[in-house]
């Protein structure tokens, strides 16, 4: 059931509870946690956090604690399948759900005990009526007495006709269509953000992280461009707000204040950490568009850096070291030449930060850290301890984590650049005929990064846009890519990940969660969709042909 009234519904409900956070592995739901938690310590409401990575972890968390709480939160994890159906809970549980992850499975949305979704109801739903979903031919008849239960309950009849073999071919037509591609909603870190709001306790620190929580959105590529610039002017208007009420005590804040502020930047990833020009060939937009894994590309590199004027010297040092007279207007200088370039939206709609006077950060510089930390590949730390470093990171109390964090990202963004140029120069990417396909051997350098769901998936997605630019094939222009890495050596298994074809028009629908589910069931190749990504599974790697093989049948 969608609530409509989140501070009487979901907060005032559980502020005399003991709560159990149950929160995904991405930085939207570690920001989202974050916010919760600020408002949770100022309520002093008790809560255990519990970090999930995927469908297993949620079911094991939940055994593990449904005898000490009854009220569950679940962050960016459980709206997108039958949770009860899942979990088995006792009559007296309680589900509140944020979470991105679309389409919502109709059972959670029609069942108006247990489960309370804190979901936008503005997104673009497309939720199928009830009558079209629970309704068999009896209640057409006009006998309407299994819709509802005596005590007010979950409707008696409506797991009994979800579960019949014989539902009618209009039924699962309309199941079908709503369910087809997988796609993402409002940020959850923004839905808790409004909570804070509405109660007014919101802070300049959940304002940040709110907004770190939308970025993480954009860089991974998770809602539409549209989407995106609304969800900004939204921000924005918070930005707004909070500066006009700090702007009379500005003058008398001490070191370690906290300014935020609306920018217009560059889409140069981690540029202020690093040198322009490393930042530069390891961004994905400007790396794609000059095509750095060529001589030409090289080339064009260097004559853009001539036209701007900027000296080899300056570019190659780090940000903070270089000229202040180059610096100050170096904006401006680049997009007057990125004009000249092709690279026409080198600019971008963002949000900067300024921890007292030296540190200053941009939203997607924290992305990238904390998704870094989030999928550290150390050896002695476990999902756990990563979970809690990335948390860490967002606070501004702990800038030592966030500056590990950005050199965790600068190798990771090292390495996708390296493998990009690899797999293009090399040809690995193949034409499967209704998709393209990529596969990174065992013993390619720095292949356990991408072991790693949101690192191979950042990669897919960079492989693709490359590959768009290289390729002459018009045809293979229009393809979606499924990408497959080494996941466990030990256990033989693979990771696959699937991704939209590349369009700047795109709706960012992914319809690989289904046609995976079909090949996998057509072939019994033995696949754990343990993701709460429908369109990241593992593999074993013995089945990975007959699977592309069922694939290649069905979306042909």
């Amino acid at each position: 059931m969608f609530i409509t009234d989140i501070r009487k519904e979901f907060y005032e409900v559980v502020a005399n509870q003991r709560v159990a956070l149950l929160v995904a592995s991405d930085v939207d739901a570690l920001c989202a946690c974050k916010i919760l938690q600020s408002l949770f310590h100022c309520d002093q409401i008790q809560y255990t956090l519990v970090p999930v990575t995927g469908w297993q972890d949620l079911s094991t968390a939940f055994l593990e604690h449904r005898e000490q709480f009854r009220y569950f939160v679940l962050i960016n994890c459980g709206a997108n399948v039958d949770l009860l159906e899942m979990l088995q809970p006792e009559d007296d549980s309680i589900f509140f759900i944020c979470d991105t992850h679309r389409p919502v499975d109709v059972v959670n949305v029609y069942n108006d005990t247990q489960i309370k979704l804190l979901i936008k109801q503005d997104d673009d739903l497309g939720v199928p009526s009830y009558d079209d979903i629970f309704r068999d031919e009896e209640d057409e008849e006009g006998d309407d007495s299994g819709n509802e239960s005596d005590d007010g309950s979950e409707p008696s009849g409506k797991r009994r006709r979800f579960d019949e073999v014989n539902i009618g071919h209009y039924w699962r037509e309309i199941l079908f269509d709503y369910e087809q591609y997988e796609y993402h909603g409002t940020s959850a870190a923004m839905m808790f953000f409004e909570l804070a709001w509405v109660l007014t306790k919101d802070t300049k620190d959940m304002l940040w992280w709110a907004i770190i929580g939308l970025t993480d959105q954009w860089v991974h590529d998770k809602i539409t461009h549209m989407k995106y610039v609304t969800d900004v002017a939204t921000m924005q208007r918070h930005v707004s707000r909070h500066s006009h009420r700090n702007e009379d005590e500005e003058n008398s804040l001490s070191v370690d204040c906290m300014r935020i502020s609306f920018e217009y930047d560059l889409r140069l990833t981690l540029y202020q950490h690093w040198s322009l020009y490393e930042s530069i060939c390891n961004s994905c937009y400007t790396s794609c568009n000059f095509k750095l894994w060529t001589l030409n590309g090289q080339k064009k590199l260097q004559e853009f850096l001539a036209d701007m004027g900027l000296p080899l010297k300056q570019v190659r040092q780090k940000f903070n070291c270089m000229d202040m007279s180059i610096k100050e207007n170096l904006r401006d200088v680049i997009e007057e030449s990125s004009n000249k370039y092709g690279l026409k939206d080198i600019r971008i709609q963002t949000f900067g930060v300024h921890f007292g006077f030296k540190n200053r950060f941009f939203a997607s510089d924290m992305v990238h850290a904390t998704a870094a930390l989030l999928e550290s590949t150390d050896k002695d730390g476990s999902d756990s301890d990563n979970f809690i470093k990335a948390l860490e990171s967002l606070s501004r109390s702990n800038l030592d984590r966030l500056h590990s964090g950005i050199d965790l990202a600068k190798k990771k963004l090292l390495a996708i650049q390296q493998t990009v140029a690899s797999c293009i120069c090399t040809n690995l990417i193949l034409s499967q005929g209704p998709f393209l396909y990529c596969y990174l051997m065992e013993g390619t350098p720095d292949v356990n990064l991408f072991s790693k769901p949101m690192a191979l998936t950042l990669l897919c997605k960079y492989l693709l846009k490359a590959f768009v630019h290289s390729t002459r094939n018009k045809r293979c222009k229009l393809l979606p890519l499924i990408m497959a890495a080494p996941k466990s050596v030990e256990k033989g298994t693979v990771i696959i990940v699937g991704i939209p074809p590349e369009s700047e028009i795109s709706d960012k629908k992914n319809f690989f969660g289904r046609a995976f589910e079909k090949a996998a069931e057509s072939t019994s190749s033995r696949t754990l969709h343990d993701h709460f990504d429908t369109s990241i599974i593992e593999l074993k790697m013995e089945d990975r042909s007959k699977f592309l093989d069922a694939l290649i049948t069905l979306l042909s």
